[in-house]
């Protein structure tokens, strides 16, 4: 176990090298007895890393020559036309927006998509991660992170195929644990500016509706508390409520929780319209008016915004444009491995009528 722990290492520091860059395509390789001396490794173990790198066709022998760096890996992935396409959901909420603008964009650009959905659970997540790796064949990946906000067991999947060298980039949720682009919203700024917002009406008692298991959640808690304590808004303590996602499909069952929250709010900033539409419900039973006894905003200004009997005030949610923003940037990483993918779209309220100004009192 220990011999094979030592050629495994080995194949992983020189894959590293290779796939980053610091070891060139067409570069010659040392010879075994020279990465032997230099690794301090055995020479059989410097013969297995090499034969495995062979294999993956990262490295090509050349018979009286020596090793050198291939570069065959890079053109077959430039050369592959399917895109996976990992979502937490695809056919409802924003979803599907989102997935068309990815759809659009590289339908265009010659690629086919095989969507994939983990239903934000970890284990779905786990088979379609090694479905994507077993078959192998996909040139790029554009994933949804399954329950970012909580510890994962599916990243060493992510990282086998970053070592492959395919391309992979987030949309809306990432794993912060790794070092991959994503396109999102910026969700901290979207937070501050729907309390700006709140505040802006006259509200000084605001509190939040979250969701702790997904990334987004913590990054817009956090916008939350930022402008909070920039207007000198008390937050942080009471105000604030916590739900994962079997919480938000069973909101009825935390209704005692919710209301002992919210008793002394005049508005609550909701984490997405999903919750907002659902607070508004649980209001509307309790005799609670939106918005003469209570405000409400969210983030998202998907159908719900305006199916709710108030109609939300909401942050828009880019949806087609992030997924088209999304395969953009997929095709340049392609095309050049050392493009940067991330970007964040800015946030901007789209008004409806869920916020009462206080002052008109």
């Amino acid at each position: 176990m220990e011999k094979e722990a030592k050629y495994l290492q080995l194949t992983a520091l020189l894959r590293e090298k290779i796939l980053s860059g610091e070891l060139k395509p067409g570069e010659k390789m040392d010879s075994e007895n020279e990465l032997a001396g230099e690794y301090g490794f055995s020479r059989q173990t410097v013969r297995h890393a090499l034969s495995i790198l062979e294999e993956e066709q990262l490295l090509v022998r050349r018979r009286g020559s020596g090793t050198y760096v291939s570069d065959n890996r890079r053109t077959a992935l430039e050369n592959r036309t399917r895109i996976a396409v990992v979502s937490t959901y695809v056919d409802s909420y924003i979803f599907p927006k989102t997935i068309q603008g990815i759809e659009n964009d590289l339908f265009e650009r010659g690629y086919s998509v095989q969507i994939s959905f983990t239903n934000n659970q970890l284990e779905r997540e786990r088979i379609v991660l090694e479905d994507i790796i077993s078959r192998d064949d996909a040139a790029g990946i554009i994933m949804e992170a399954t329950k970012s906000g909580l510890p994962n067991p599916n990243l060493p999947l992510i990282e086998t195929l970053m070592e492959r060298g395919v391309p992979i980039l987030f949309i809306n949720s990432y794993y912060r644990q790794l070092p991959l682009p994503h396109v999102t919203l910026n969700d901290r700024l979207a937070a501050e500016r729907a309390v700006e917002y709140l505040a802006d009406a006259g509200h000084r008692k605001i509190g939040a509706l979250m969701k702790f298991d997904d990334g987004q959640g913590h990054l817009r808690y956090e916008g939350y508390l930022n402008a909070c304590r920039r207007l000198g808004i008390p937050a942080g303590d009471q105000g604030t409520m916590w739900l994962d996602t079997e919480g938000e499909k069973n909101f009825s069952d935390y209704r005692a929780g919710i209301l002992r929250s919210f008793r002394d709010c005049t508005a609550v900033f909701c984490y997405n319209d999903k919750l907002a539409f659902l607070l508004e419900g649980l209001f509307k039973e309790e005799g609670i008016r939106i918005p003469e006894d209570i405000s409400l905003i969210s983030i998202d200004d998907s159908e719900l915004a305006e199916l709710s009997e108030t109609r939300l005030t909401s942050v828009r949610h880019p949806a087609d444009r992030l997924g088209a923003k999304a395969a953009e940037n997929l095709f340049a990483m392609i095309r050049n491995r050392s493009f940067d993918g991330t970007y964040e779209f800015e946030p901007e309220i789209v008004e409806r009528d869920s916020v009462k100004r206080l002052e008109e009192q």
